[in-house]
């Protein structure tokens, strides 16, 4: 039962938060089709991208041959963090990821904003996405056609162009896949993410066969503060891992695979971003990669004096960066959908396609939305803030992790975080160190979109909130039906979740799908995949 307080210090139970996933409020629900291979690879095409395949470059601008050392302390920032997302993940498996979290702990307006926080992370990180694939999508028809779009509809303003027209068409086929369903977005996925993977394999073979020494000195040129400016414009590369957590409603054993699909994919990636940012400094001196735009393609070209290698690195991004664009995309629509349901933002962005079971008009809201900066923003205007605003709601996770573990030690958990309290301790305060990193040019637009966050619920997510419907404008338990259902919800919430730890059979929804839909009886779904 949401605790009593002021208006936005409410606080949503993770049991009725459970009790409410799955279904939008008319009853029509997600499908549970996701299983472990189809998490990671979920995981790894919404990390492995832009980040690596085009900013690579901007991070050894920053740090030198120290490059590596810069992608290892943007690891640790989140593998600390992954713990606290493993734990929670597991613990509250629905769709709202760090947004959900921190509504069952620090209260409605942390989570509303921690919610804008990844509207920034997700949205802007398609846009920037989207960006970076143009570049590459050029090179690729340069190589196969000796044809290329011109730099005015391949490039944003400020690059050389005038509208990036690639980059509104990778956002809406994303799209066009994504409102098709669930299971068919995360075939395509694997399939992308197996590519890619393969790719950035072949360019590390290739570069360290070129490997000279003499390219890593002087090691660090710019010192510590390079190496922690080159973590900040690095953790843009790890971006998405966070997105597994979205598909808790839609996961056939959320509770035990999207842990293991976090914590996989988050060594995956650390391991490969090292060995490729290694293998790109070796064969190519960091003078010549700083800055210039696909930069492994023009590795492999210049290695092998062909450009037979440049174009297979060029299609691997082409279809990297895309899955990228799908996988983000699907996290920014399961985000929009829990806000939602709770009333914070329109409804629109709740209903869920009967047909498709998948939110319909949420997805081509997005995708309208964020294909329009994609169009006309650089993308190194976005690096940076999409990166503060994720750690600021990575932040807001562990500290999350802290007061669930003291305020409900009984919520069943299959991962836990490790060296507790130590380790979300030491998330928080590495993306601290990170958006310090970023430097006072990101903290002001940052302070600024927060602002602006703040002012969106005042006006809009205070007053639409559903808890407050139930328990009334001053946030004071209410005594109507609204907080009675609420509350009846929470219990059989925990009953559900009760029931599944002991092995009770679960209730099941038709056709696959997740029932967890508003209504009470519905509660019981969720306990699934504890059976």
């Amino acid at each position: 039962m949401p605790r009593s307080g002021a208006s936005g210090l409410r606080i949503k139970s993770p049991d009725l938060l459970i009790a409410e996933s799955g279904a939008d409020l008319q009853g029509h629900g997600l499908r549970r089709s996701m299983g472990l291979f189809q998490l990671i690879c979920f995981g790894v095409g919404a990390i492995v991208g832009t980040g690596i395949f085009v900013g690579l470059s901007d991070t050894v601008a920053q740090a030198g041959p120290a490059v590596v050392v810069s992608f290892v302390l943007a690891a640790v920032t989140c593998i600390f963090t992954a713990f606290a997302f493993a734990e929670l993940g597991g613990a509250i498996p629905v769709s709202g990821s760090s947004y959900s979290y921190a509504y069952a702990t620090l209260g409605e307006r942390a989570a509303f904003l921690v919610g804008w926080c990844l509207l920034l992370e997700y949205g802007v990180s398609v846009s920037a996405v989207a960006v970076g694939w143009g570049q590459y999508l050029n090179q690729l028809l340069g190589s196969l056609t000796g044809w290329q779009l011109p730099a005015a509809l391949a490039n944003p303003p400020g690059a050389g162009g005038v509208v990036n027209l690639p980059a509104v068409l990778v956002v809406l086929l994303a799209a066009v896949l994504l409102v098709r369903g669930v299971r068919e977005s995360a075939r395509a996925t694997a399939a992308m993410a197996v590519l890619k993977l393969l790719v950035l394999v072949l360019f590390c073979v290739i570069g360290f066969g070129a490997f000279r020494s003499g390219n890593l000195s002087p090691f660090a040129p710019e010192g510590l503060a390079g190496i922690t400016s080159g973590a900040s414009v690095a953790f843009f590369s790890y971006i998405g891992f966070d997105s597994i957590t979205t598909a808790g409603e839609e996961a056939r054993n959320p509770r035990r695979d999207v842990p293991v699909a976090i914590m996989v994919c988050i060594a995956v990636v650390t391991v490969l971003y090292c060995l490729v940012a290694l293998a790109a400094i070796g064969a190519l001196s960091a003078g010549q990669v700083a800055g210039r735009p696909a930069a492994l393609s023009l590795i492999v070209d210049r290695v092998t004096h062909s450009g037979i290698g440049g174009t297979v690195i060029a299609f691997g991004a082409v279809v990297a960066i895309a899955s990228v664009v799908l996988a983000v995309m699907y996290g920014q629509t399961r985000i929009l959908m829990s806000m939602a349901r709770d009333g914070l933002v329109p409804g629109v962005f709740a209903r869920v396609s009967p047909r498709t079971a998948t939110p319909v008009a949420n997805t081509w809201i997005v995708a309208g939305v964020f294909a329009l900066p994609a169009a006309v923003v650089p993308l190194d205007m976005v690096m940076n803030l999409s990166s503060a605003g994720t750690l600021v709601a990575m932040a807001a996770v562990n500290v999350s992790v802290l007061i669930l573990r003291r305020n409900r030690p009984d919520l069943p958990r299959r991962f836990r975080v490790p060296l507790y309290p130590l380790s979300p301790l030491l998330g928080i305060a590495f993306c601290g160190y990170l958006v310090y990193g970023t430097g006072p040019a990101t903290w002001l637009q940052l302070a600024v979109f927060l602002v602006v966050g703040v002012v969106g619920y005042e006006l809009y997510g205070r007053r639409h909130s559903r808890l407050s419907a139930g328990a009334g404008g001053d946030g004071t338990p209410g005594s109507g039906t609204g907080a009675a259902q609420e509350g009846q919800q929470g219990q059989e919430g925990a009953e559900s979740l009760r029931g599944g730890a002991a092995g009770a059979a679960p209730a099941t929804a038709p056709e696959g799908r997740s029932a967890g839909a508003p209504a009470v009886t519905a509660a019981a779904a969720p306990a699934a995949p504890e059976a």
